[in-house]
């Protein structure tokens, strides 16, 4: 235990030490500037001005935090429950306390750097380190709050409520890779992991797709191009992610193939039984994060607006349209409906409407909703066989292939032509407009690609590292007795 804790504190402290190289500092007592792509979650600090400053919205900050709470539940407990009831009994507290302790090991780093790495000005990739330790958010000798913008000029938020509200984004997502590497993974690997792919592919890949320097920086046209150059790669080159499409579900997805592929498969697949041990507790899990992904979705508009009410509705439609058509299609296939694929066409369907929530249109919501619950039924069977990975619990076939879709989907829809809210165009003026669907498509494509290849390289070189220093894999006498012994000493259930 000593050499794990150890570790762990050399790696996080390396980590920090690291990206220095890659980031460029600013004057410590710069306020951070984040903020989103058209339709993503942000928070640039608000800029000192003569005339008194606004003030936050006490509507919009108490839906922020209620929205941050809902996607603490979309973790705790909603993500533990529905993977802990498709493992097999032996494993059910492993899968409980990696979901649990990873994510409060995000949490806490997110805050000592991880949201400095995001959404402080640097370069295109890296954030710089203004905020470590949320340095700057409050100042107790003045009992005063930094300001964060939202979407809207003259509209702030207070940073901290950002900072909270994204720090559940980057735990749930290294907790989505879990499902893909169950039931065979060293815990202090799964520790050890985390800490480097947070720091490597998550924190740049927020900074790239969601940081620029806000809606009230834009004050003029010849600062335009000025701004934008300071913004994240991906926001520069326009890529549309309301809530997490690339940032969260293609990133978590690439990286959980990754470990599968690394890890091997688990002893008996694909020759002895490895069905869900309670499908009761994954139903639930499935329904909770439904519940909870109201906030992940419409907390990503920063405001309590026409916005957020966009993509909660798209939230509600497009999820109810992909049960039904994974449903119907795995009937259709498979000859019965099962529980287990209602499930998982409502984690499909709330997949792909993330990047599209706010960005598209109703008929969008529906043509995501009605398409993606058979396109994942396909990811977890057709294209899984394909890949000959043992993606325990199919983080890829769902999070990556579900991820991409949506992705793509919402450089059609957002199109106002058909029917889509279109996307801010001049921020000076706040004009809204659309681009050509063929080349926001394109934009979006690239934007997958890099983040496919971002986050396979870092996963893969993060994997080697733990594999290195503690080794990946438990040995087959524990695999086969289980991880809750093994692990942790402890049973789910006593008969």
């Amino acid at each position: 235990m000593k050499r794990l804790l150890t570790l762990l504190a050399l790696f996080s402290a390396l980590s920090v030490v690291a990206a220095p190289a890659i980031a460029q500092d600013k004057p410590a007592d710069k306020p951070a500037a984040t903020a989103p792509a058209a339709a993503a979650p942000a928070a640039p600090a608000a800029t000192a001005q003569a005339t008194p400053a606004p003030t936050p919205n006490k509507g919009d900050t108490a839906w922020m935090l209620a929205s941050t709470a809902l996607v603490l539940l979309m973790s705790v407990p909603a993500l533990a429950l529905f993977y802990g009831g498709m493992v097999r009994s032996k494993n059910m507290l492993s899968m409980l306390m990696q979901v649990f302790v990873t994510f409060s090991l995000i949490v806490v780093l997110w805050c000592v750097y991880g949201y400095s790495l995001a959404f402080t000005e640097g370069n295109a990739f890296f954030g710089g380190f203004d905020r470590l330790f949320l340095n700057g958010t409050f100042d107790a000798m003045k009992g005063e709050f930094a300001m964060g913008a939202t979407f809207s000029k003259a509209t702030p938020m207070y940073e901290l409520v950002f900072v909270a509200f994204q720090a559940t984004f980057a735990a749930i997502t290294c907790c989505l890779i879990l499902g893909a590497v169950a039931e065979r993974m060293k815990f202090s690997a799964v520790l050890i992991f985390m800490v480097l792919w947070f720091t490597f592919s998550y924190a740049p890949i927020a900074h790239m797709v969601w940081f620029w320097m806000g809606p009230d920086a834009y004050t003029d046209p010849k600062l335009v191009d000025g701004l934008t150059a300071k913004a994240g790669l991906l926001w520069q080159w326009g890529a549309l992610d309301f809530a997490g499409g690339t940032v969260v579900h293609i990133n978590a997805g690439v990286a959980g193939l990754v470990g599968a592929y690394m890890l091997g498969k688990r002893i008996g697949y694909g020759k002895e039984a490895m069905s869900p041990h309670n499908l009761t507790m994954t139903m639930a899990g499935a329904a909770l994060l439904w519940f909870g992904w109201f906030g992940f979705n419409a907390g990503s508009a920063l405001e309590a607006n026409g916005s957020a009410a966009l993509a909660f509705m798209n939230t509600f439609l497009a999820t109810a349209c992909a049960v039904l058509t994974w449903m119907f299609a795995e009937w259709m296939f498979k000859g019965k409906p099962s529980m287990l694929g209602a499930a998982s066409g409502a984690v499909a369907g709330l997949v792909a409407i993330t990047p599209a929530a706010g960005n598209v249109g109703i008929a969008g919501a529906f043509a995501i909703g009605l398409i993606v619950g058979p396109l994942c039924l396909w990811g977890v069977n057709g294209l899984k066989k394909m890949l000959g990975a043992d993606d325990a619990l199919d983080v890829f076939g769902v999070h990556a292939v579900g991820g991409v879709f949506g992705a793509l989907m919402t450089g059609i829809f957002n199109s106002q032509s058909l029917g889509g809210p279109g996307l801010v165009t001049d921020w000076v003026t706040a004009k809204v407009g659309s681009n050509p669907i063929l080349d926001q498509l394109w934009i979006q494509a690239q934007a997958v690609g890099v983040t496919v290849i971002w986050t396979a390289v870092v996963a893969f070189i993060a994997f080697k590292i733990a594999d290195i220093i503690v080794g990946l894999r438990v040995t087959e006498e524990s695999e086969r007795e289980g991880l809750d012994i093994t692990e942790h000493g402890e049973t789910a259930y006593h008969m």
